[in-house]
């Protein structure tokens, strides 16, 4: 895979852009990938590339939301997320590109990329610092290896614990396989 961001004749952006996100979204999103996705390993394939942008399009409903609709109460005293804490499910809603959701995943993955997000989870939704922590996400899960099996299935629980929106990912990596191969 080329390591400057560009597939062919398709950019990063216009990849972002042909996904449905904003010219500006996709503009800032292809910044953050161009240095990331490299990084942990995404564009070593075009397979790999191809879950991965599949499973995040999904999350943020082709990128136009990188804060989850809902208020995030489900969420409330949800203890195997760490939110321990009279409104963490609020404050630690689904954020970013894969909605990193819960005290203990914001802690985790804000450490290892650097960014206290436990601090300031609204940082989570910014799309380069939101795209980055997918990325770590997606590394932390070993979805690599997943994705070089084509095992979309897998994939989708190891995201969202169970198989929600199956036929939209599926759908998503289809077309994605045939832009990027």
């Amino acid at each position: 895979m080329p390591q400057d961001g560009a597939f062919g004749r398709v950019s990063f952006s216009a990849l972002f852009k042909k996904m449905g996100a904003s010219q500006d979204r996709a503009d800032e999103l292809a910044l953050a990938a161009a240095v990331h996705l490299p990084a942990y390993g995404i564009m070593d394939t075009a397979l790999r590339l191809a879950h991965f942008l599949a499973q995040v399009g999904h999350e943020s409903g082709s990128f136009k939301y990188m804060e989850e609709i809902a208020s995030g109460s489900a969420y409330e005293g949800n203890t195997s997320l760490g939110n321990t804490q009279p409104g963490d499910g609020k404050r630690f809603k689904g954020r970013g590109p894969i909605q990193i959701t819960g005290r203990n995943n914001y802690r985790s993955f804000g450490r290892q990329i650097g960014i206290d997000i436990e601090r300031y989870p609204d940082l989570a939704a910014y799309p380069a610092i939101g795209l980055h922590l997918a990325c770590a996400f997606w590394g932390n899960r070993n979805l690599n290896g997943l994705a070089d099996k084509d095992l979309l299935e897998d994939i989708t629980r190891r995201i969202n614990g169970g198989l929600n929106g199956l036929a939209d990912r599926k759908s998503r990596l289809v077309a994605l396989k045939g832009l990027i191969s």
